[in-house]
């Protein structure tokens, strides 16, 4: 008598729970009227009326760990300097696993200013050759940027 009890109370928790749920993270999706100067690929994107761009100029775009061992964190900064026309504004950076994770800067780039992609690479789990990327979404004329980072991945030997 008391596990349906329970069963019971449990059954109505839950019942309550999902039904109390309320989506508030839902986005507005924006009237678009053809005569807003909007990117349609990428809504978010203006585009710019006087048709200049940022330009996001990396001394590199690719960076080589080398070789390190089996749970270790590797770091790197991509240093970049805005060699266009207009502010660049990063919208969002985006590693291509949980185990890469970026940090950008959330304030516009002027012309002629630098900047840094910080790079956090987690190797726990991975062995041997490894290639990742992050993607950064911007107000540049191609809309993105694409960095990788590669590293050779040594498992310890157990002994």
């Amino acid at each position: 008598m008391m596990t349906r009890k329970f069963n019971l109370l449990l059954v109505v928790g839950l019942l309550i729970i999902a039904t109390a749920c309320k989506n508030e993270d839902t986005k507005k999706i924006p009237t678009i009227r053809t005569t807003d100067n909007v990117n349609l690929s990428n809504p978010s994107k203006s585009v710019p009326a006087n048709g200049k761009y940022p330009i996001m100029s990396f001394d590199q775009e690719e960076h080589d760990f080398g070789t390190i061992q089996q749970g270790d964190n590797a770091v790197y900064d991509f240093s970049f300097k805005n060699t266009g026309e207009a502010d660049l504004i990063i919208t969002s950076a985006r590693g291509s696993c949980g185990c890469t994770v970026p940090d950008y800067p959330k304030t516009p780039i002027k012309v002629g200013e630098s900047g840094k992609i910080h790079v956090w690479f987690t190797s726990a789990g991975k062995h041997g050759e490894t290639s990742k990327t992050v993607t950064i979404i911007c107000n540049t004329k191609e809309e993105n940027k694409i960095l990788t980072i590669k590293a050779n991945i040594e498992v310890p030997k157990k002994g």
